[in-house]
């Protein structure tokens, strides 16, 4: 590691945002994983519910830079069809 004091606090800053970025990543995986599980028990009321809180969660990684806009954009589209075509399927 280098002596330098500004290098040193570059390293902790890094690794204080590294921690934050993983734990938004989580929350993510998690949104998504239980949007997916209402959507494969065909839970419409659920799903809806669900799909908007993935939403939320993706939207506010991609404000603090966790995700690009394109990819959160893609994700919530894809996710929004599979969540529409329950309602389509009854």
């Amino acid at each position: 590691m280098a002596n330098l004091p500004s290098v040193e606090k570059r390293h902790r800053q890094s690794l204080k945002r590294n921690a934050r970025n993983v734990q938004k990543r989580t929350q993510v995986k998690t949104a998504v994983k239980k949007l997916r599980d209402a959507i494969a028990k065909k839970d419409a009321a659920k799903a809806k519910e669900a799909l908007r809180e993935a939403a939320s969660v993706l939207s506010k990684a991609a404000s603090k830079g966790v995700l690009t806009d394109r990819n959160v954009s893609r994700r919530i589209g894809r996710l929004s069809k599979a969540v529409h075509g329950l309602g389509a399927a009854k």
